[in-house]
């Protein structure tokens, strides 16, 4: 269950990686807007289409900072019922943390920067780099 559109570029790596039967959905959620902090509130934009009652769900994030979305993304996903769920995030920014959230699986700890690239975003933009950078912010951007 990967997280729109952030996690897109990971989920589909992930994918390929295992060596068992995967199905694969998408949630999406905002807490960003057009800026480099979060509201604070996260809304619901897209809901789960398959049923996940039964199944085991792996929900895959690209970024876990204040942990407020992940926290609303795991109790949305326990009310379908799964038999087991577990979070995975491409990057962890625990020193933006303001609640406890259980993440199974961690690629990379990185420190409070605002990152873009391999699907990450900044106002829609850098989703295509290759690669993860630290946005350097300038005045053009918007």
């Amino acid at each position: 269950m990967g997280t729109l559109k952030g996690s897109f570029v990971f989920l589909a790596d992930l994918a390929r990686a295992l060596r068992l039967p995967v199905a694969v959905d998408f949630v999406q959620m905002a807490s960003y807007g057009q800026g480099t902090t979060t509201t604070g509130e996260v809304r619901w934009l897209l809901k789960p289409g398959l049923d996940l009652r039964g199944r085991h769900v792996l929900a895959v994030e690209d970024i876990v900072d204040t942990g407020l979305t992940a926290v609303r993304l795991l109790e949305e996903l326990q009310r379908h019922g799964p038999a087991s769920m577990a979070l995975c995030a491409l990057l962890d920014k625990p020193g933006r943390r303001q609640v406890e959230v259980p993440i199974r699986y961690v690629g990379f700890v990185t420190d409070d920067v605002f990152v873009v690239g391999y699907g990450i975003d900044y106002a829609e933009r850098y989703r295509n780099l290759p690669d993860i950078r630290v946005l350097e912010h300038r005045s053009n951007d918007p």
